[in-house]
């Protein structure tokens, strides 16, 4: 099959596409004939050498959108046919979703939303997970403020939606141009960037990772979550800081397809680009400015 990898770190231009074997589900594990795959900021990370690895082959995409083609031993639950998607979670692997097919563990999938197409769908098990974490590592209750930085961003918008629905009241931090697009999210504030909100508030979900100054928009004894591991400023002020890391869990990412099924998540992809085309893909997520996922597809 093919696959998108990196032998050296660098730059686009290091993506290469190469045939390796069809890899084989163990136990507990499942076979995805993978359709599409989203392209993450982690992704380009990986190939700088963020996370290590160096002279090793380092497969890229934690992100899949596609079918179920063959279960390992002990799999219950799932069929062969049946249309998943699923969180490929681990910066250091020698396959990652960006290829023809993708083992994963049957615990990291979820059905996928029906109302979505393929490309879609593979937008949302990585920014997902990542943004109904943030939320739930808030344990604010209903009616109190949080502000979003980076809410025009894939992750800042779907924080911005998971948490209206929570009913918390959400201010938006983005750029000028993105007040009625974070809005129709669900916002009921909006700061521009290098603003402020207008008063403190309860919680901070900081996906533009602004660090101390986002902080300081919390008031004391409020609680900021961060979404890169480490890179939190120190607490203060009685401040909660929160450095999540996301995880594959396939019960919460079944919660967040259904949300997509009902209308409640919005799904955006910016472009598609086949496979072959990946290191297109890289160098188009170098650039400021994307307003939805890029996504790379099989079929």
């Amino acid at each position: 099959m093919q696959a998108i990898v990196v032998d050296e770190f660098g730059g686009p231009e290091q993506v290469r596409i190469v045939e390796v074997p069809v890899p084989r589900p163990g136990a507990g594990q499942v076979r995805v004939r993978v359709r599409a795959a989203g392209v993450n900021p982690v992704d380009g990370a990986v190939r700088v050498g963020v996370f290590g690895g160096a002279g090793q082959r380092l497969g890229l995409g934690w992100d899949v959108a596609g079918e179920i083609d063959e279960l390992g031993e002990g799999v219950t639950g799932w069929s062969v046919g049946r249309q998943v998607i699923g969180l490929h979670y681990g910066p250091v692997k020698p396959l990652g979703t960006h290829a023809e097919y993708a083992v994963l563990d049957a615990s990291a999938l979820a059905p996928a939303p029906a109302t979505a197409d393929t490309a879609a769908a593979a937008a949302l098990p990585l920014s997902g997970l990542t943004a109904g974490r943030a939320v739930r590592l808030l344990d604010l209750a209903p009616g109190s403020s949080v502000l979003v930085t980076g809410a025009a961003g894939i992750v800042g918008g779907l924080a911005v939606q998971l948490a209206a629905r929570a009913g918390l009241a959400v201010t938006a931090l983005a750029g000028e141009g993105d007040e009625e697009l974070v809005r129709s999210l669900g916002a009921t504030a909006f700061v521009p960037r290098g603003g402020a909100p207008a008063e403190p508030v309860d919680g901070v979900i900081d996906a533009a990772v602004l660090g101390e100054e986002a902080l300081g928009f919390v008031r004391d004894g409020g609680v900021y979550v961060g979404l890169r591991p480490h890179a939190g400023p120190a607490a203060e002020r009685g401040i909660t800081v929160v450095e999540q890391e996301v995880a594959a869990d396939g019960a919460h990412l079944a919660e967040l397809s259904a949300l997509v099924d009902e209308g409640a998540l919005t799904l955006r992809v910016a472009r598609t680009f086949p496979l072959a085309d990946a290191a297109k893909a890289h160098a188009e997520l170098a650039e400021p400015g994307t307003r939805g996922r890029l996504v790379l597809t099989t079929s």
